[in-house]
């Protein structure tokens, strides 16, 4: 007689149906995939540690000077937490005063001006330069960004836009003494960079004009242009090569008759 087969238990048929799902390479399960790293960091930042190349006729820097991007409103909560972990690397005290645009006009960094926006003009600090500045009156303070050039005045450091002057107590009162600290720079402040002479402001055209013909024979290598601005003239001297040092000694020894000669960088 046979023996009577018995029918395996549920659990046991289960079971094998595993295994043998396990054995096939089809059946294995798929790891999920990592999401892409992001790039928190700009990558100017790796730029600083990197020499700059000696300038020579053949590397000598192109004349347009390339747009230096802001995030809209100037400054992101990325800033703020930079600041917050990041101890300043370079502070200056002076008068601070409030400018305001034309509809459409582009700051000095390329892009159009922003009367809304958390930023600010200096004359020589790297543009996109981020500071916080303090207003030493009211100690009131705000993270900003540099992307405009001025103030062309003389014993002032720097223009806020008129979102940046509210912050920090300085639209009604038209100027305060504040502090400036730098936290980030997407350039050396020390070496490099392109330099040049702002002179003015002149009150006719005539007058930038008669300029810019004595300096154009005095320096026949550099660069001078004559432009208008806000219901006055300017003249601006380039040495060659937006060399630092010679843009120095001009304004360290240019008297001009009308207006002040100041030290300025472009990028």
């Amino acid at each position: 007689m046979f023996a009577t087969l018995r029918p395996l238990p549920a659990f046991s048929v289960f079971t094998i149906a595993i295994l043998l799902c396990l054995s096939v390479s089809g059946c294995h399960k798929k790891e999920p995939k990592s999401p892409p790293v992001t790039q928190t960091a700009p990558i100017e930042r790796e730029r600083e540690l990197q020499p700059l190349p000696p300038q020579t006729s053949q590397t000598r820097p192109p004349a347009r000077i390339p747009m230096t991007p802001v995030p809209p409103g100037g400054t992101t909560l990325d800033d703020i937490d930079f600041i917050a972990t990041h101890r300043p690397i370079q502070t200056e005290q002076g008068l601070a005063t409030w400018y305001t645009a034309a509809p459409g006009r582009k700051a000095a960094n390329g892009q159009v001006f922003d009367d809304d926006a958390m930023t600010a003009a200096h004359r020589t600090l790297p543009m996109g330069s981020l500071v916080v500045v303090t207003n030493l009156k009211t100690r009131q303070s705000a993270a900003l960004r540099i992307t405009d050039r001025g103030p062309f005045v003389d014993g002032r450091i720097l223009d806020l836009t008129t979102a940046a002057a509210k912050s920090i107590g300085v639209f009604r009162a038209g100027t305060a003494p504040v502090r400036i600290q730098v936290y980030q720079v997407p350039k050396p402040i020390d070496t490099g960079g392109r330099w040049c002479v702002q002179i003015g402001s002149f009150s006719t055209e005539d007058s930038a004009l008669a300029l810019k013909k004595q300096l154009l024979r005095r320096y026949p290598t550099a660069n001078v242009i004559e432009f208008p601005g806000e219901n006055s003239y300017w003249v601006r001297i380039r040495p060659e090569g937006d060399d630092r040092t010679q843009a120095e000694e001009i304004a360290a020894t240019l008297r001009p008759s009308e207006g002040s000669a100041f030290l300025t960088r472009l990028d």
